[in-house]
């Protein structure tokens, strides 16, 4: 008999952000599937589990996801009580669609427990608003990656305030269609690296500046563009 498998967002990078329901369950599970960007502190709240890192990594060599979907379902055999342990929220660019079928066609019981986002956690950390009134009234959270068999998707979401996702190589594109159909050249930008960790960093450009590119980034970066993200009037840099 199977048992239960928990997919739970462990937040944007800190510890302490991830849920009470999440830490709880974490230290209750047998075995814990966790993505590359999890730390070493959020581990340390399931010290008494099995730990198999199963990171994925833009450019870099990391584990496929038929064989996550195949060791999830191996561990759920196995054990009792199975997490596996997303960055940021499951349902938000985690891949969870193709875990729960894996899951689900094997007759698997999941529960998802949802994440803070790195979208919201970093306006948080840099003060500002995504939506402001009178302003911008509409988000979009989008992603330049494509699964390995798919064709690029070049066109950009028509919104007031966009966020993206994975965005360190692929934001100078982003800027330049955004000037191409007429942007502001001095539409604010938010880059937000290692979002709510210890080396976080914050960087505030235009879209001219962003067109130019970014450099080389340590951590993953998320990219927010908007006329919400212009500083107020007596904001500190």
């Amino acid at each position: 008999m199977a048992g239960k498998v928990y997919l739970i967002g462990a937040g944007p990078g800190a510890a302490d952000l991830i849920t009470v329901r999440g830490a709880r369950l974490l230290a209750q599970a047998e075995v814990v599937l966790y993505d590359a960007l999890v730390t070493p502190e959020m581990l340390a709240l399931c010290a008494q589990a099995e730990l198999i890192s199963v990171g994925k990594r833009s450019g870099q060599r990391s584990t496929a996801q038929d064989a996550i979907n195949g060791l999830l379902v191996d561990c759920a055999f196995k054990y009792r009580m199975v997490v596996r342990l997303k960055g940021g929220d499951p349902m938000l660019f985690g891949r969870a669609d193709e875990e729960l079928r894996a899951l689900e066609a094997e007759g698997i019981d999941v529960e998802i427990v949802p994440g803070i986002t790195t979208a919201v956690a970093a306006a948080a950390a840099a003060k500002q608003p995504l939506t402001k009134r009178g302003v911008a009234r509409s988000v979009a959270f989008f992603t330049s990656s494509t699964a390995p068999d798919q064709p690029e998707h070049p066109a950009l979401p028509h919104t007031d305030t966009m966020i993206q996702y994975m965005g360190g190589r692929e934001a100078a594109a982003t800027a330049e269609r955004l000037l191409a159909q007429g942007r502001s050249a001095d539409t604010p930008v938010v880059v937000v690296e290692n979002c709510s960790r210890a080396d976080e960093r914050i960087a505030r450009l235009t879209l001219t500046d962003l067109a130019r590119g970014l450099d080389a980034a340590q951590g993953p970066v998320l990219v927010m563009i908007g006329e919400a993200l212009r500083l107020r009037e007596h904001q500190v840099r």
